[in-house]
């Protein structure tokens, strides 16, 4: 089955959709600093690939999936210092996540798989409070929403990653070079030192921004290490985790890939 780009798509051919089976796909990120070598939409250019990813596997699995246009405006106050970040107040970041929602159920669509890249703790409680908000209002639309920070998730993904010393680092890095090498400024991202500190352990310990979480530069992990063959393999890897997240939610083995083999 074809993966279909929703903004794309005529209202006639949505609405001969199946809608039952059809998974839309919400690319979450965030226009904020990554390091002087990345660019400002990395989240969100991470998020379309997750969901680009997810979505192709999912339409091998049997089901309709569509990306939806990206979410690029959120939360990023740990980013505020620095020229180009743009921060949204929580309470229209919920809101916004909950509306789209909204809009999908009210046309008969029965499930949303989110694709976040962005993990600023606000912006994570955000998605939470919306789905809490669907919840409470019984609107009859499943969220599906793997936290890739979290197990099982997060065990799959490198140990850059799983460090939190990943922000415009080799892990972000290496997905960027993957899917839009041009926007990666090569001469400065092959001379900057590492940079090995935490930032999730910076945040457990109460630090509100970058410069205060020793990222002077908004930057934190090895960014002269990343590669654009590590991207590939983790795209791949995250369309996977967002395959796997729906099947699991929506407890269909009938839509199961024969083609997949069990981990």
């Amino acid at each position: 089955m074809a993966v279909f780009r929703f903004d794309e798509m005529t209202w006639a051919e949505l609405g001969d959709l199946d809608r039952s089976r059809a998974v839309p796909i919400l690319p979450i990120g965030a226009t904020e600093a990554h390091g002087p070598h990345l660019p400002l939409n990395t989240d969100v250019l991470i998020a379309q690939a997750m969901a680009r990813a997810g979505a192709e596997q999912l339409s091998r699995a049997g089901l309709e999936a569509l990306v939806l246009p990206p979410l690029v405006y959120t939360s990023a106050s740990f980013a505020a210092g620095f020229p180009g970040t743009v921060s949204m107040a929580p309470p229209t970041v919920a809101s916004t996540i909950t509306e789209i929602a909204r809009g999908l159920a009210g046309h008969g669509f029965a499930r949303i798989a989110l694709a976040n890249a962005h993990f600023d703790p606000v912006h994570v409680r955000c998605i939470r409070a919306a789905i809490d908000v669907l919840e409470s209002d019984a609107v009859p639309l499943q969220v599906v929403f793997p936290d890739i920070t979290r197990k099982p998730w997060v065990l799959r993904l490198s140990e850059e990653f799983r460090s939190g010393a990943c922000h415009a680092g080799q892990y972000e890095g290496s997905i960027v070079m993957a899917e839009r090498p041009d926007l990666v400024r090569d001469g400065i991202r092959e001379q900057l030192a590492d940079n090995p500190v935490s930032l999730s352990d910076a945040i457990r310990a109460g630090k509100t921004s970058f410069e205060s979480a020793g990222g002077p530069s908004a930057y934190f992990g090895y960014p002269a290490r990343a590669s654009a063959r590590e991207g590939r393999q983790t795209v791949s890897t995250l369309g996977e985790i967002l395959h796997d997240a729906v099947l699991q939610a929506i407890g269909a083995p009938k839509y199961s890939d024969p083609e997949r083999r069990e981990e």
